[in-house]
């Protein structure tokens, strides 16, 4: 157990320093492409663009995802039972009572999100919460206000925000470089290495800044799971949470690439996703890290 939370920390700043090279690929694109055409603005405006999806990946963010899922808010009176459990853990995790919406979709699985925890919700499918018993749902519940005390859910968007925008801008400025005419300011000086390097950048940008996304996202569930633990020292719970989950094939209807990343179980990862590109550690790596933690504390 002590090397797991040990790897917490290592997680956090392994994700912060992924974080950096997001920032690295924004300028790098920007450079070379301002290289490309002569033009240093091209730079200032990428470095912009980046910023202005930040901002707004960091308030809107929740909202556009629940308009995604088709989510509906449930007040305590709907599920009385679900309400205590979510209210019991956030006493005993410090964090602000989160809201509660539900998923109408016949696959098991949650997510939370929000830009900060006085902004926090948690949502559950409905299949979640006829198949699994109370110290499942506990555990799930626990993995997700986890996300919450973590920050995953405002790191989650601002790297699925700025991967978005990388690809769309260099999409854009590919268009540009095979149907507007190339380099404005053809002189005989202009290196070909270096257009030939723009040209590469465009091409890899996007699929590292893809990379980077699903790396972020599965430091951040690892994380997620060694803290929903310290929550309920009860590592039994999550780890059959996930049996369930394991078992089951059916897969969320909102299955977009957008926001796979923040379901307690992507609906994209599997034998037909590269594990590079999973935005999930495998489920039986899960379960096995869970297994070992209750060897340990028998």
């Amino acid at each position: 157990m002590a090397t797991l939370y040990t790897q917490q920390g290592r997680n956090v700043r392994r994700t912060w320093f992924l974080m950096g090279i997001f920032l690295a690929i924004v300028v790098a694109l920007g450079y070379f492409i301002s290289y490309y055409y002569n033009n240093p603005n091209i730079l200032y405006l990428f470095v912009l663009f980046s910023i202005f999806m930040n901002i707004f990946s960091y308030w809107f963010s929740d909202k556009i995802v629940l308009s995604m899922a088709g989510a509906r808010q449930i007040e305590k009176q709907d599920n009385p039972e679900l309400w205590n459990i979510v209210e019991n853990l956030a006493i005993t995790a410090g964090l602000p009572m989160p809201k509660l919406y539900i998923v109408n979709d016949p696959s098991p699985n949650a997510f939370a999100t929000g830009r900060d925890p006085e902004h926090a919700l948690i949502a559950f499918t409905t299949r979640i919460l006829e198949v699994m018993d109370r110290d499942e749902l506990q555990g799930v519940i626990a993995h997700e206000m986890s996300h919450v005390a973590n920050r995953d859910t405002l790191v989650s968007a601002v790297a699925a925000t700025t991967a978005g925008a990388i690809a769309i801008l260099s999409d854009f400025l590919m268009r540009m470089m095979w149907f507007g005419g190339g380099r404005r300011d053809r002189d005989s000086n202009a290196n070909p290495i270096m257009l030939v390097v723009s040209l590469f950048v465009l091409i890899l940008a996007p699929i590292a800044a893809t990379l980077l996304k699903s790396a972020i996202s599965r430091r951040r569930e690892s994380l997620a799971d060694a803290t929903a633990v310290s929550f309920t020292r009860n590592p039994a719970g999550l780890r059959k949470a996930l049996e369930v989950l394991a078992a089951d094939s059916t897969v969320v209807h909102q299955k977009s690439n957008a926001v796979a990343h923040i379901w307690i179980e992507s609906p994209l990862d599997g034998k037909a996703v590269s594990k590079m590109f999973s935005t999930h550690p495998p489920i039986e790596e899960r379960i096995a890290t869970l297994r070992a933690m209750e060897s340990l504390g028998n």
